[in-house]
């Protein structure tokens, strides 16, 4: 369990600003969406809370636990139980799903020892472990034998991204467009495979332009509406409905009068 919390984020690429004072808070086990326009800023958030060096922190804070995470690169802040799933995950020939899988669950599981983390002994007892969650995303075995990655249909390559956060077990989960690309069928599946992950006690937050995901998801506690570099609103899963309904504008056009 962990609490994440952003304070008052201010963050530039290439001397832009893009990131306004972003202010967020999560709650152990909490399911989180941030909704908003393209080019309000989201993707660039998940960037910056996993440190991808072309953005640069400039203003505020990011919390794990109460102490600042800032200044620690983006090895040391998966090791501290943070995830990201990219919005479009890169092919990485020559390396085998199943082994990046292994290899990564051991590297982490050092670093968080004793935070309910199994310890696998053999690859037989690992392989086991991944098929098992394999299950849970619906993927068929095989899909271990693949390169990472390499090949993968959009959805495949959206329930990928799932699978590493099952396996890894992350005490918080950043998905940047999970169903991005995706149709209907793959969107209900992807969807899915993110309730059977997090209905643990991690966090999960999905950052979607659509609200359609998230009438899939069988929990939704808080929903964040992003533009212009800031959250301008927040409200209960709701909101969601009544953003797919109306659209942005009448946020944006609400936060101009403010």
């Amino acid at each position: 369990m962990a609490e994440l919390e952003i304070r008052d984020l201010r963050v530039s690429r290439d001397g832009k600003e893009i990131l306004k004072g972003v202010n967020l808070k999560t709650g152990p086990g909490e399911v989180h969406a941030i909704m908003g326009p393209n080019g309000s800023g989201k993707s660039t958030l998940a960037y910056t809370l996993l440190a991808h060096p072309k953005y640069e922190v400039t203003g505020g804070d990011i919390l794990l636990d109460g102490s600042s995470i800032l200044g620690t690169s983006a090895d040391e802040r998966a090791r501290k139980g943070l995830f990201l799933g990219f919005q479009y995950p890169t092919e990485v020939s020559g390396v085998g799903f199943s082994h990046f899988l292994r290899t990564s669950y051991n590297s982490l599981s050092k670093a968080l020892q004793g935070q309910d983390r199994e310890v696998f002994i053999t690859v037989r007892e690992f392989q086991k472990y991944l098929k098992d969650n394999l299950r849970q995303v619906g993927l068929k075995d095989e899909f271990l034998a693949r390169y990472l990655n390499e090949g993968f249909s959009g959805g495949e390559k959206k329930r990928s991204e799932v699978l590493q956060m099952a396996v890894l077990k992350p005490r918080i989960s950043i998905l940047d467009e999970p169903d991005s690309g995706l149709d209907i069928d793959s969107v209900q599946a992807v969807a899915g495979a993110i309730s059977e992950v997090s209905a643990s006690d991690s966090t999960v937050v999905v950052i979607t332009h659509y609200a359609r995901i998230l009438k899939f998801l069988k929990k939704l506690d808080r929903v964040h509406v992003f533009a212009g570099g800031r959250i301008l609103k927040s409200g209960s899963a709701g909101l969601a409905d009544e953003l797919d309904e109306r659209g942005y504008d009448w946020v944006l056009e609400g936060a101009k009068q403010e």
